[in-house]
């Protein structure tokens, strides 16, 4: 009988069925990115299919250029201009290791040992963007004038001896030679290059110095199998920063320089506007691109490293 009046047990309540998730939302993703798409379809894809095209086209501008596949223009504008490629390559590593070996110690101060002067520092490393880059080249002039202070000074220091024996300047002159390009490319890309550093040391977690210091590992040591591999992302991105435009600038080769330190820029922007041979133009800015992007990928790959900041 106690079996029979017992009261039933509670029968559990069934959860709420979910609804399916819409369409629309599905499809909030790729509108949020449908402007920044079009925006590199735009004036990035199309731009280059043109260019494309003019690379393989015959003519001339009074008559008007057709589109032949006339793919030999790129071996000749190799071969004639092969000189400017490798001074480009040349300059603008240059610069890089420059621009590392100068940017690296003053992005460790700034991350490690700026203390409250961290933010007046930042901000005189990024002073150089508030003017344009054409009057920050053109200070150089001055700078570099012959029988100023720093030419002055290197002549005391025989350092115009040893760059003129290399064949970086000319005898007691600096504008107008390699070196004077150099240091104009060194100096207006060095922020690209302390800006990275800093924000990979910034992350590294000081509690691993202090951990290598209880190892009894020298600071040399703390800084070759610590703190050097993992700041290798910014060494990594400021090169590439560095590298790539300087490569490709052609400024500071036409108010630094003279006419034997062009660079390929310098003649991809005489073939667009004065000699206005298209064409040639065309292919000498893909075949840079293209080397570009060969020695890049090979780069990183040789770097270890794949995580940029």
């Amino acid at each position: 009988m106690a079996t029979l009046t017992e009261a039933p047990p509670p029968l559990s309540p069934t959860a709420p069925t979910k609804k399916p998730p819409r369409k629309r939302g599905r499809l909030t993703p790729y509108w949020l990115l449908l402007p920044g798409l079009l925006w590199l379809v735009v004036f990035f894809a199309l731009p280059m299919i043109y260019q494309a095209s003019t690379s393989v086209q015959t003519g001339s501008l009074e008559e008007g250029y057709k589109v032949t596949w006339h793919f030999a223009t790129y071996w000749d504008a190799l071969s004639a201009y092969w000189p400017q490629f490798l001074r480009s390559v040349l300059y603008a590593g240059a610069a890089t290791i420059l621009c590392l070996a100068l940017g690296y110690p003053l992005a460790y101060l700034i991350a490690f040992r700026a203390g409250r002067w961290r933010n007046l520092i930042m901000i005189l490393v990024i002073a150089p963007f508030f003017t344009s880059f054409l009057i920050r080249t053109l200070a150089w002039k001055t700078i570099l004038a012959d029988g100023g202070p720093v030419v002055g000074a290197l002549n005391t220091l025989h350092v115009l001896d040893v760059t003129s024996w290399l064949g970086w300047t000319a005898g007691d002159r600096v504008l107008a030679t390699p070196l004077a390009v150099v240091c104009g490319l060194t100096y207006n890309f060095l922020p690209f290059m302390i800006l990275p550093l800093y924000s990979s040391l910034e992350r590294i977690d000081g509690r691993l110095h202090e951990a290598a210091g209880d190892l009894y590992a020298t600071p040399a040591t703390v800084f070759r199998k610590v703190t050097f591999p993992l700041s290798m992302p910014g060494v990594v991105s400021g090169t590439l920063l560095t590298f790539i435009p300087a490569a490709g600038d052609y400024v500071n080769a036409e108010l630094l320089g003279s006419t034997d330190t062009r660079m390929i820029g310098n003649v991809i922007q005489t073939q667009f506007l004065r000699v206005l041979d298209y064409p040639t133009a065309a292919a000498l800015s893909f075949i840079l691109m293209a080397t570009i992007l060969f020695m890049v990928t090979f780069y990183i790959r040789r770097s270890g490293t794949e995580d940029l900041v």
